[in-house]
């Protein structure tokens, strides 16, 4: 039993590799991905049915392509993999920004794992999230002092929703909120699903400060739904592979851009 579990993790695993890799290049032959990860075809075109019927990507013509922007804000599973190295190195430059005593509100994002599992270490921090990732790292936490904000439960993106989770919003004061983004272009802001939008305004709205934590992937895109523009933070923390016009309009609107070398 134990190898089967093992060979499992190792599926899903290499799944989720091929899936950034998809994402990361855009079209890419069937048969160029079986090379890659060193599998034979016939292992690579049942791994892209997999993803393919999950709406991870596309399978087309010997291709697998992937979706727009809303590809990697579906399944939390497969997108926490996504970048973990660039992710953990834009949380660890603002671990400083987190002080005791603090309520820190933390969005579903996967990018602010890293930071909430480095908070679930100190103590005397509030946190604020409707994620449930985030609230479960606090798990092993002794006092953990944890606000899960409920409403409707949207599995796919592990986190809660809707008119519950707006009002709850409406009556905390925080010191700061730490965010990502799906899609930002010329300093604008984008989401694909309304109901996300809206909860990402409710949580700047709560807060004091607030932080946005954005790899470069996320950078010159759009998605449907449009909720401010970057001005609303007071720090942005990227990577260097940043596109160089998209990091000039940040700074023309008037926001600190930190870029990493990560």
């Amino acid at each position: 039993m134990a190898s089967t579990r093992s060979s499992l993790a190792e599926v899903d695993r290499r799944r989720r590799d091929v899936l950034a890799h998809v994402v990361a290049h855009g079209e890419v032959r069937i048969d160029d991905l079986a090379r890659h990860f060193g599998v034979s075809l016939a292992t690579m075109h049942r791994d892209l049915d997999q993803l393919a019927e999950r709406r991870l990507l596309r399978k087309e013509r010997g291709r697998a392509a992937p979706f727009p922007t809303l590809t990697m804000e579906t399944a939390t599973r497969f997108r926490i993999a996504v970048n973990r190295p660039v992710k953990e190195a834009l949380c660890a430059a603002v671990a400083d920004e987190i002080r005791p005593g603090s309520t820190v509100v933390l969005d579903d994002s996967t990018t602010v794992f890293p930071l909430a599992a480095r908070i679930a270490r100190t103590e005397a921090v509030a946190v604020v999230t409707n994620s449930l990732g985030v609230a479960r790292l606090f798990d092993e936490t002794p006092g953990a002092d944890v606000t899960l904000l409920g409403g409707r439960y949207r599995g796919e993106f592990g986190s809660c929703v809707g008119p519950d989770v707006l009002r709850a919003l409406g009556r905390i004061r925080a010191d700061l909120a730490v965010m990502s983004a799906v899609s930002v272009l010329g300093g604008r802001l984008f989401h694909p699903v309304r109901d996300y939008a809206e909860i990402k305004e409710a949580m700047l709205d709560c807060a004091q400060r607030s932080l946005l934590l954005a790899d470069h992937t996320k950078f010159g895109k759009t998605a449907t739904h449009a909720y401010g523009d970057i001005a609303r933070y007071d720090r942005v923390v990227t990577d260097h592979a940043t596109p160089p016009g998209e990091l000039a309009e940040l700074r023309r609107l008037g926001v600190r851009v930190d870029v990493l070398d990560a």
